[in-house]
Order: C-alpha cells, then structure tokens, then sequence
C-alpha cells in the first residue's frame, strides 16, 4: 500500500466518529461548546495507537523550553491561555517530563484549575541518574515517577517514557511494572540525538514498547529510513518533537511568503506547513511541538484539521525547505 493510500486509510475522522471515540474513552461528557464548535466545520486528524487502537489527535502540545521557561517564571495566566486554547480545539496530548523544570507540577495545577484534567491525553517521562557512573538508581527512578503522579495530580498517566535512553533494562522494567498495575497506560522510551538511532533500534526490538519519542522536521528526515520503518513494522506508536528543528526553521524561512499552493491542504502559515508535513507520514502518530503562546498554539493545533498533502505536495514541501538558505541563530520560540 503507498504512502498516500495509508494516509487516507489512518488519518481522518469526522466529528460524529470523534464524539464515538470520545464516549467510548468517557471524555465525550466533558465536551463543552467552544470544544464542538471546533469539529462542526472542520475534520480533526487522528491517528490510532498501534498496541491498542486508541485514536489521537495528532497534534499536541510539548512542555519544554518555552513552555517550561514559562512555568518557571511562574507566568501562570499565560500558560492558562495555552491549555485552554489546546483542548477548546481538540488537541489532548501534552508531553512533559520531570526535567522540565517546574513544566509537569505548573501543567497539572493548570489542568485540574481549568477542570479540563480528564480532557488531556498525558505524557511524561523518566530518567534519573546513574549511581556511580552506573545504572539508574531504581529506588531513585520509582521516587521519581510517584512524584509525577502527584504534580500532575491524577492516578493514573497516560505515557510514561524514558527519556534520552536511560538505562531500558532498570527504567523500562519499572515502568512495565507500573503498567500491569494499571497506573500507566502506555510505556516508551525516546532520543533526539540522530548518533543514537541504532540504540534506540535495539531497544524497540528488545522491549514491548507502546510509544517512542524522536526528532522529526521537514529539515530533519533521519528518522524515516531507520526508526519509522522499525515502528510500523513492530506497531509502535511515534510522538514527534522538534518538528520546528530547535527553532532554526523559523530562520530559515524569515521575510518568505508561504507557498500559495499550501493552502490546497490547509497550511496557510509557516507553523501549518512544517507540522502539516510532520503528520504526513503514517509511521508518525503524534506531533508535540512547545509553545507558551495561545495564539501559536492555535496556529499549531489548526494543522490538524484539512486533509493531508499528497504525494506530489509532499514532494514540493520538501523542495521550497531544501532550497532555503542555511539557519543563522535561533529565533521565535517554540519547536
């Protein structure tokens, strides 16, 4: 099956589809308004969760940098606007981590104030130091995990990966444990560093792995030669970061119109463009790029709606990026 039949197959649902899912997961009861509004006019693109056939939507919203920035600040209002901004348009994912600073407490405090707690499609992550140049500590990496349930004050989460690698036979055993307890729901592991592609290979082929995190841009396709091939075959769901490339996009393209022909699938800002791009491939079933701003959330979260670009769209995405100059420094936030 092509690519682009894959997408049609595993990418749409319509908004009666969504509130069947939704029900059956008993998150259609806390639908509000502003929250169907989104779906009359638009579809919402989903993808399902390999191991289980969960349905996502696929985009989110990531708690590093500036998010976490944000959190540090202790800028609350702002990050409010965010979360709100997030589910009153369909997005459920939010992916954090014990080192993002003051990210996962500030985002459950958020979530439980707003009452949308039961609305987010939680993940986080798990990673703690070594003992003397050894393995992880796993008295230390349990203390971690019981206090990501307590900052994101919920029983259960709903992904928990190790982060950056981190010693999978300590980490990943105790969140296996976690998860036939039935106080975590998905488990994985990620890496945004390219040099560690085939550690990360091993590890999906050795352990039962729900999820795996990694870097994937319109500059960045790495991922689609080794790992994306690996996860359809193995049935791992992807969650997506960087898909902005650390920020050296937005340079990339500064002072450049976007392509008239984008709007054909939708992508009428830069933001919609590049996640339009990161979702094309159906290896990939979540795309979490950070923001602390509501109104590039809602720049953000608008790429899941519209169709997905086709092959020949695809293929011209990729030409306009690779024909931009290289990046200088770094400058609008989010990834």
């Amino acid at each position: 099956m092509s690519r682009e039949s894959l997408l049609r197959e595993n990418t749409m649902v319509n908004r009666r589809e969504w509130l069947r899912i939704s029900a059956a997961t008993g998150a259609a009861l806390a639908l509000d308004p502003r929250v169907l509004s989104a779906f009359q006019s638009q579809d919402i693109v989903t993808r399902a969760i390999p191991s289980t056939g969960e349905h996502i939507p696929v985009i989110g919203l990531g708690g590093a940098n500036t998010f976490s920035a944000a959190a540090r600040s202790g800028d609350i209002e702002r990050l409010t606007e965010v979360l709100r901004t997030m589910v009153d348009n369909g997005a459920t994912v939010l992916d954090t981590a014990p080192g993002y600073g003051a990210s996962e407490e500030v985002s459950g405090q958020i979530a439980q104030d707003l009452g949308v707690d039961d609305r987010i499609f939680w993940a986080t992550k798990l990673n703690v130091a070594g003992r003397g140049g050894g393995g992880a500590d796993p008295a230390a990496a349990r203390a971690q995990l019981e206090r990501s349930f307590e900052r994101l004050q919920t029983p259960v989460i709903d992904l928990i990966q190790v982060h950056n690698l981190g010693d999978p036979p300590v980490q990943l055993g105790l969140l296996q444990e976690y998860k036939a307890q039935g106080r975590v729901r998905y488990i994985g592991i990620t890496t945004t560093n390219g040099g560690r592609y085939p550690d990360l290979s091993e590890v999906m082929r050795d352990y039962p792995l729900d999820f795996i995190g990694i870097d994937y841009a319109i500059d960045n396709r790495a991922a689609e030669d080794m790992i994306f091939p690996l996860a359809q075959e193995l049935g791992i769901a992807v969650m997506v970061y960087l898909p902005f490339g650390r920020n050296r996009l937005w340079s990339r393209v500064e002072g450049k119109d976007v392509p008239e022909w984008a709007a054909d699938f939708g992508a009428t800002t830069w933001a919609q463009f590049f996640l339009k791009f990161a979702i094309t491939h159906p290896a990939v079933t979540v795309v979490t790029p950070g923001t602390s701003n509501a109104e590039h959330m809602l720049d953000n979260v608008t790429a899941q709606t519209g169709r997905i670009p086709n092959e020949d769209e695809i293929a011209r995405m990729v030409d306009v990026v690779d024909e931009l100059p290289p990046p200088p420094p770094r400058r609008r936030g989010g990834f």
